[in-house]
């Protein structure tokens, strides 16, 4: 690759998104219907999104199986599970236009689950008043991914999923385009556009055992926000799903579906205790994400865990067919990976980062960021799950706020009169990805990573305290330091290395972000636990938001509005009598 710009492809469009998973995909449609010329890139295969991976459901209060539900009641237990630390309006937003999301997937064909007389299948997960999440077995996410992308190619939107974005290009506080590089040739790519929208995922890979795959969610849409100007928001508020697997090594993080303990599935330590009962005697396996990981996370710290650091989850005593008709998914995963049959064996489980709550900070009215011209979607933005995600919310923000930023966007770019390009922002990206070449550093980025991922998971996991977090920034310093010394090399394959130290960059920014708002948030809330502040602190209600000069900031948040918080301190009917957790 050269530094030189004639090598370059250079490519205009209205509008760029970056990121091609369901997020995305449901802003790029949005555009193109609105006839606004868009180009959507990403890194990696369409048909391989993060949003694939979603298996439990997507949520809108249609009443359908519930004639009492509300969209004020869909808005009230996400901002009771997200321990009032959501945006009220960002929920007000999500929940008022879910069912719209859903009307959309269905007019473009998504294979929902239907009841007998043609309505829309909804069951419950964790923490929801009423029934109404709709599924397509336990492989919804694959099916909206797939439908999205199905309506995307009617549409001839232009994808091009070979294309690493490394920069954001900003001139006067207003985006003007972005840079990377084609994964494959290595060749340089300037983009111009007259909006940017951001939807390239969170940060739980920058832990050692993730629901993630290997170089998704790296923290690449903190870093590329962070140095467009744009603020991060409640970095530290990441969900550690319950059970993840620890076998094998290359496949650890990889979720075992709630739906396992949803059908009866029961978890026990090495002993055979059946340990829930210690921590929820009433809900037991069907209470709340972050409830059942700090018990999976007690048991094995406290030395009860299994021989690879875990805890068994058991559905052996449930009949062979019901394992194969309702967990199809899991049943083959164990197979794949393990040679384990589930309605047999027992399998070995550990807390896994599973979501990022936090991330850009955005406003509520259209995923605006602060710098104009640039939006954040999806994983990459916050403020719709503060300290506990529900289940099922995440996929819905996909889909309401895909829309409302398409045509955010949409304005914005038809309305821009003037465009100013700033030939040094270009030149500053191009040299930083011409010194990763051309370096005679001896570090290795994949090397790195690493060591970002096993100082997060040893000191900001599901439980933290100062000096563990104080230990976590020091190293994370010293391997910032020995990052400036990494050459990419790239192979006959590809560009593969260049972007893994790309990947290391935004690791590094989102592991600081994350410790440095772990640090200041002094209290246990939801999925922040720490072990020297156990008491929830009502002073803490609002986001802490970070900059890379200017560290941690704490926002108040807005009062919810009356209506709403009526409803969201109403005793919930916690039992799990025909629930499926979340």
């Amino acid at each position: 690759m050269s530094n030189d710009a004639s090598h370059e492809r250079l490519i205009s469009t209205s509008v760029l998104v970056i990121g091609t998973g369901g997020a995305g995909l449901r802003a790029s449609i949005e555009l193109a219907e609105r006839g606004v010329q868009v180009l959507t890139v990403g890194k990696r295969r369409t048909h391989d999104a993060h949003t694939t991976l979603a298996a439990g459901g997507i949520n809108a209060a249609l009443g359908t199986m519930d004639a009492e539900d509300s969209w004020q009641q869909h808005a009230a237990d996400t901002l009771r599970e997200s321990y009032f630390l959501a945006e009220p309006e960002i929920v007000e937003t999500v929940t008022k236009n879910a069912e719209r999301g859903i009307e959309d997937l269905v007019r473009w064909g998504m294979p929902f689950a239907r009841e007998e007389d043609g309505r829309l299948s909804q069951r419950f997960f964790g923490a929801h008043t009423y029934r109404r999440t709709c599924y397509a077995g336990d492989y919804t996410g694959l099916e909206i991914q797939r439908t999205l992308m199905r309506r995307a190619a009617e549409l001839d939107v232009p994808i091009i999923d070979t294309v690493y974005i490394t920069r954001l290009l900003v001139a006067d506080g207003t985006i003007f385009g972005a840079y990377g590089f084609d994964i494959v040739t290595g060749q340089g790519v300037q983009i111009q556009a007259d909006a940017v929208i951001l939807a390239a995922g969170g940060h739980t890979r920058i832990w050692r055992v993730t629901s993630s795959r290997r170089d998704e969610n790296t923290g690449d849409s903190f870093r590329l926000a962070a140095l467009a100007g744009g603020r991060i928001r409640d970095a530290e508020l990441v969900q550690f799903h319950p059970s993840g697997l620890l076998e094998p090594d290359d496949a650890a993080g990889t979720l075992v579906s709630e739906a396992a303990r949803g059908e009866g599935g029961v978890l026990r330590n090495a002993l055979g205790e059946r340990f829930m009962e210690r921590y929820d005697a009433e809900r037991l396996e069907l209470s709340t994400r972050d409830r059942v990981a700090l018990a999976n996370y007690t048991e094995i710290t406290e030395g009860r865990g299994t021989e690879h650091g875990g805890v068994l989850l058991d559905v052996s005593h449930l009949p062979r067919e019901q394992i194969l008709a309702k967990l199809p998914r899991v049943y083959r995963t164990l197979i794949d990976l393990q040679m384990l049959d589930i309605s047999t064996t027992p399998v070995e489980v550990a807390p896994t980062a599973h979501y990022s709550m936090g991330g850009v900070w955005v406003q509520a009215a259209d995923h605006g960021t602060g710098v104009a011209g640039l939006y954040a979607i999806g994983e990459a933005s916050s403020g719709l799950h503060g300290a506990n995600r529900l289940g099922g919310n995440s996929l819905i923000e996909l889909l309401v706020y895909g829309r409302i930023t398409g045509q955010a966007a949409a304005e914005f770019a038809s309305g821009r009169t003037l465009v100013r390009r700033d030939p040094g922002a270009v030149q500053e990206a191009r040299e930083e990805q011409a010194a990763l070449l051309g370096g005679g550093g001896i570090e290795v980025p994949r090397r790195l990573q690493r060591e970002v991922r096993d100082v997060m998971t040893a000191h900001a996991g599901v439980v933290r305290d100062e000096e563990g977090l104080q230990a976590g920034l020091e190293k994370i310093a010293a391997i910032e330091e020995r990052a400036g010394h990494v050459t990419a090399h790239p192979d006959v394959a590809g560009f593969d290395d260049l972007a893994h130290a790309f990947d290391l960059k935004g690791s590094l920014l989102a592991a600081r972000a994350t410790l440095e708002c772990a640090l200041e948030r002094r209290e246990t809330r939801g999925c922040h636990n720490r072990a020297d502040f156990p008491e929830q602190d009502p002073r803490l209600r609002g986001s802490m938001v970070w900059t890379p000069d200017g560290g941690v900031a704490f926002e108040p948040l807005p009062e919810i509005p009356e209506e709403i918080r009526a409803l969201a301190e109403q005793r919930l009917d916690d039992s799990p009598r025909g629930k499926l957790v979340e």
